[in-house]
């Protein structure tokens, strides 16, 4: 790089820059492997630091992935577009061949997903005792905690907490053994009304990430879903999704 610029972006910034614009055009692939530090630096006419400094940012942008031993490499993407309002249809998840909303979603784009779940009983936390009307705080509810996969990566963690006396009235919401997934237990409690989702961002702490198995310094989508029954909100679940693996695409008809 040339001394005389008036570029006021940092050296490793303007790196990183460069470097992107090179993975979104194509010059650099999915599965190629990056030159050296030593190689950057010289091409840049930077120091060895400077070019880690631009690497580590591309790492954390989940562009890039080190392979101990062998160098830095340009990420393979695995993104499934979560397709908001649809996602949710009855024909899904209660239809003649029910499938859990993530599965057929999955399926669908041509991604292989697992789950992993246990279940036992909290302490509602605070962010529960505010939306279902039945627990209060102190109370012990169940969680049913669970772990999915995108063609082996772990995406998200899935937390669903709902009441002792919910799980009382249909008990394979417990486990998650009936047919359809988590949603379909639910309506078997009492009929799905209304689905409400608050969507935030934020880094992960640091348990999470580590559950999560996450690259240092990416992100996560937090998503609270209150599911509304007949009867009122039965269950509210915790969702921390990998933001460099779920697009968020919805579609729906303008209100009158």
């Amino acid at each position: 790089m040339s001394d005389e610029t008036t570029d006021a972006r940092p050296l490793q910034v303007r790196i990183a820059d460069d470097l992107r614009n090179q993975i979104r055009r194509g010059d650099l692939a999915p599965g190629d492997k990056l030159p050296t530090l030593h190689a950057l630096a010289g091409r840049y006419d930077v120091s060895v630091m400077v070019a880690r400094r631009s690497i580590d940012l591309l790492r954390q942008e989940g562009l890039l992935t080190s392979r101990k031993g062998s160098g830095t490499y340009v990420r393979e993407p695995k993104r499934v577009r979560r397709y908001g309002v649809q996602r949710y249809s009855r024909s899904v998840w209660g239809g003649p061949e029910p499938q859990s909303v993530l599965r057929a979603e999955g399926g669908e784009q041509g991604q292989k997903v697992e789950q992993e779940s246990e279940t036992e009983q909290v302490p509602a936390p605070s962010f529960v005792v505010e939306r279902l009307p039945d627990v209060a705080e102190g109370d012990l509810v169940f969680v049913r905690r669970r772990v999915t996969k995108l063609d082996g990566t772990i995406n998200q963690s899935a937390d669903s907490y709902f009441s002792l006396a919910t799980a009382e009235r249909n008990p394979e919401i417990v486990h998650g053994e009936g047919p359809g997934g988590h949603i379909a237990d639910i309506n078997r409690v009492s009929p799905m009304r209304e689905i409400q989702e608050e969507i935030g961002a934020r880094m992960p702490t640091g348990p999470e990430a580590s559950r999560l198995r996450i690259p240092p310094g990416t992100p996560v989508f937090e998503v609270i879903r209150t599911y509304h029954t007949e009867d009122g909100p039965l269950d509210v679940a915790q969702f921390l999704i990998r933001a460099d693996m779920a697009v968020f695409d919805y579609r729906f008809p303008v209100p009158d």
